[in-house]
């Protein structure tokens, strides 16, 4: 069996054009042989015993049919013309009446058999081959014994004919398959000429030109969907590239900041001698900033840990109205410097981890404080819904944010006014750490703006007591 592995697809496709084509005319070649063999030894038939009844005429016609020479006379001129036929005529009792030719009879073919009995075929010494037939012949005259007649034709003209037909049928199939794997290799060629082009063009896209795309007009329908799954794969790369770009420049300008201060106030420092009050100041300026680095690089790793599906939740019952009330209560001093009122409704209760969920509506929470303008209301609504989820619902007034920046609030060091910097705005991270933590435990966030009013709806799997 032709090994195919590793053969290009083109070789693989000629090759089985080639073989098709060449099972398919060798058994049409057999068929057109053996129909050609089986018609030649039906017209052997035919003419052998239209030569048998000529025979039996000349029998019964002749005035003393036994007695041999007037029989031959008329056997002889029957077989005029006919070179390749023989014919032997014996009495019943073996006696030889007639011959032509040098068929050499067998005895099997002289035997008793019964008419339209099937043709008998053999090997002569000089190595031709005969077909041959037999009959009885009734006598003519009372007191004849009869006689049974051997009629054989010479087969060397149909096997030279059969011979020449072979030969030139298998070089036919020859040419045939060669003719048919090469226009196999060229249909294969240009029919994959459209898979060239399209490596072609993906061989050219690297990351700093992945807003390159491939053109599905001129592909063939079998190859469409192939092209459509490369550049929705493009598109995915090209957003994900995007992402890291955006973040990698992030995460220094995050980090420059506070290494850049700790740098400066400690050079600005050590330029003179200073008090012991002063070194403290500076000390503890230092360590603030050390803290906000601290709990940058430690959300860094809990959002490397939720994108390497790390986050292993640590279950538990857990009531969302008791939490939320926990957690106003550390908001309480925030929201009374701002003249902010916090309200919770509703009930839900969830199985989770405690910590990380606190982490999660904390997040929002601090957010919702941070965004809502002096005076205004931040109002927890929780649900139980019907569709067998929680939902915790966090809604501030304020500014309404525009629909195209909504999917990007959730983004590592995203801020919808990106000049607010440090100034307890926090690092960015923290709608991107709520989401992972949702998503750890089977659920997701969500958010809409509009008219004044922003809401973000932290959705998990309910549980139900029974």
């Amino acid at each position: 069996m032709i090994q195919l592995a590793g053969r290009s697809l083109t070789t693989r496709l000629t090759l089985l054009f080639a073989s098709v084509s060449t099972v398919v005319l060798l058994l049409l070649g057999l068929l057109v042989g053996i129909l050609v063999e089986r018609h030649f030894v039906e017209m052997d038939l035919v003419l052998l015993q239209g030569k048998l009844e000529l025979v039996r005429h000349a029998f019964a016609h002749a005035p003393a049919p036994l007695a041999g020479g007037d029989l031959g006379q008329r056997l002889d001129a029957a077989l005029v013309g006919h070179h390749d036929l023989a014919v032997e005529v014996r009495r019943g009792d073996g006696t030889l009446l007639y011959s032509s030719g040098d068929a050499a009879v067998p005895p099997l073919l002289l035997a008793p058999r019964a008419d339209g009995a099937e043709a008998v075929g053999w090997q002569a010494a000089d190595g031709r081959r005969y077909r041959g037939i037999s009959g009885v012949v009734a006598p003519a005259m009372a007191g004849d014994a009869g006689a049974t007649v051997a009629v054989a034709i010479d087969l060397s003209h149909h096997e030279h004919f059969m011979r020449s037909f072979r030969r030139a049928l298998w070089t036919m199939v020859a040419l045939a398959a060669l003719l048919s794997g090469f226009l196999g290799w060229m249909v294969a060629r240009r029919g994959l000429a459209p898979l060239r082009d399209i490596c072609s063009v993906a061989a050219g896209i690297t990351a700093n030109r992945l807003d390159q795309r491939l053109t599905a007009a001129a592909i063939p329908q079998e190859l469409a969907e192939v092209v459509q799954t490369l550049n929705e794969m493009l598109a995915r790369l090209e957003e994900s590239f995007r992402r890291l770009a955006n973040f990698s420049s992030d995460l220094a300008h995050e980090l420059r900041t506070p290494v850049s201060n700790l740098l400066t106030q400690t050079q600005v420092t050590l330029a003179r001698e200073r008090s012991a009050d002063e070194y403290q100041d500076v000390l503890a300026s230092n360590a603030e900033e050390l803290e906000r680095l601290a709990r940058t690089v430690a959300d860094m790793l809990f959002l490397a840990r939720a994108d390497n599906d790390l986050l292993v939740p640590h279950r538990e019952m857990i009531d969302l109205a008791d939490e939320v009330a926990s957690l106003f209560d550390f908001y309480e001093a925030l929201a009374e410097d701002k003249g902010l009122h916090l309200q919770v409704s509703g009930s839900a209760v969830v199985c989770g981890d405690r910590l990380m969920l606190r982490r999660a509506i904390g997040n929002l929470l601090s957010n919702a404080v941070r965004h809502t303008p002096p005076g205004g209301r931040v109002t927890v609504r929780l649900e139980d819904a019907a569709a067998g989820e929680a939902v915790v619902s966090v809604v501030n007034g304020g500014e309404t944010i525009a629909a195209e920046q909504l999917p990007r609030l959730f983004d590592r060091f995203w801020r919808v006014d990106s000049s607010r910097q440090h100034g307890g705005e926090g690092a960015g991270l923290g709608l991107a750490i709520t989401r992972s933590i949702a998503r750890a435990h089977q659920g997701d966030v969500g958010v809409s703006s509009e008219n004044g009013v922003t809401t973000f709806a932290l959705r998990l799997p309910a549980h139900h007591g029974a």
